[in-house]
């Protein structure tokens, strides 16, 4: 055989070997890419995404698009070839594997997460926009889950109204966890409550619970490394009633990312006109009970999504600015926005046609 022909070969056969190997060697990676956008004021799959009874609405024909970034699954192995074209490829981005599925995260797990960090921004966006509006919203701390096997199993339920901890008062979820871990692992803690039964029966006959139970629990050791602090085995939340019913439909989509455009989308409903005067506006952000904006990850992806789907304007959580204006794509505006009354602020620039004055995300941001 001809020495051109075999070096050839050899190299045509070491070529196939490599495609072969980055085919069946997994890699402990990701990828991210852009995913639907969603108009809050439309229709999906055939029905309203928000509806709202038992108060007056308005018709509502803007655009305010949420917007979402498609990941690979927590069981599927990446292989060299897909790794190296993700990397290669402008609108994808492939992240460590850990960082979207950390602590050996599984599917279901993070799907249940995400379902959870969902169902919580809608009952947030309702809240801030209801707020914005003087509308009143009645809110309680409740136990949310009960660890098993833990000191307040069977002495917790969940939809328990948490009134108080030894005494004081509890006013946001954050303050049960703060008045246990003053005690010290052994020590005993008095939870004043309204049972949930007692709760839930108060609130179908529209009246306020005044009954109400003390309820004593011993306290155990965290499992934290170090420093032992103590709890009780419970998960503190935030639950709310509402004046009038307000349901967001929209299956098929996880996380706390929406919370903004969701806010947004039931003011708009409830006021007259049209926020947007007819520009295309999409955005991401969470959004907690007093209107304030968080952070999002795949910022990138969610902006390549938006300007595909034809948006003009984004409206971009302030701490995501930096990463966004690294790579914005070409005709579309970033707003900086901080809190739901930023972006209301915002908007009523842009219907006004007076765009000059939006706060701008740059990469110093």
């Amino acid at each position: 055989m001809p020495r051109r022909t075999a070096t050839m070969l050899a190299s045509t056969l070491m070529l196939i070997a490599l495609l072969c190997a980055g085919v069946l060697i997994p890699v402990p990676y990701s990828e991210m890419s852009p995913g639907p956008t969603v108009n809050t004021l439309g229709d999906h799959d055939g029905e309203p995404v928000l509806q709202i009874s038992g108060r007056k609405t308005y018709p509502a024909d803007g655009h305010l698009n949420m917007t979402t970034v498609r990941v690979t699954s927590a069981d599927y192995r990446m292989n060299l070839v897909e790794a190296v074209y993700g990397w290669l490829a402008h609108d994808n981005k492939v992240v460590p594997h850990d960082t979207l599925y950390p602590d050996g995260k599984t599917e279901e797990q993070s799907t249940q997460e995400n379902a959870e960090e969902f169902s919580q921004s809608q009952e947030s966006a309702k809240v801030a926009a209801l707020k914005q509006l003087d509308v009143p919203v009645r809110s309680w701390v409740i136990v949310s889950t009960v660890v098993k096997d833990s000191p307040a199993e069977g002495e917790l339920h969940a939809g328990d109204v948490i009134k108080a901890v030894d005494g004081t008062a509890v006013k946001q979820p954050a303050d049960v966890a703060e008045l246990v871990t003053e005690h010290k692992p052994g020590e005993d803690v008095v939870f004043t409550i309204v049972p949930a039964k007692e709760h839930a029966a108060a609130e179908k006959d529209n009246r306020t619970a005044t009954r109400t139970e003390k309820v004593t629990i011993t306290t155990a050791a965290s499992d934290d490394a170090g420093e032992k602090r103590a709890v009780v085995g419970i998960s503190a939340d935030t639950d709310h009633t509402f004046p009038f019913a307000i349901d967001i439909k929209l299956a098929d989509v996880g996380g706390p990312s929406a919370g903004l455009m969701f806010a947004l989308g039931i003011y708009d409903k409830l006021t007259p006109g049209n926020l947007t005067g007819g520009a295309f506006v999409a955005g991401t952000g969470t959004i907690d009970d007093a209107g304030d904006v968080g952070p999002i990850g795949g910022i990138e992806m969610k902006t390549v999504g938006a300007r595909d789907k034809g948006a003009e304007y984004f409206l971009t959580p302030a701490d995501n600015c930096a990463a966004a204006a690294k790579d914005t794509p070409k005709g579309l505006r970033l707003v900086k926005v901080d809190t739901i009354g930023d972006a209301l602020d915002a908007l009523k620039d842009i219907r006004s046609g007076d765009p000059d004055d939006l706060p701008a995300c740059t990469t110093a941001s």
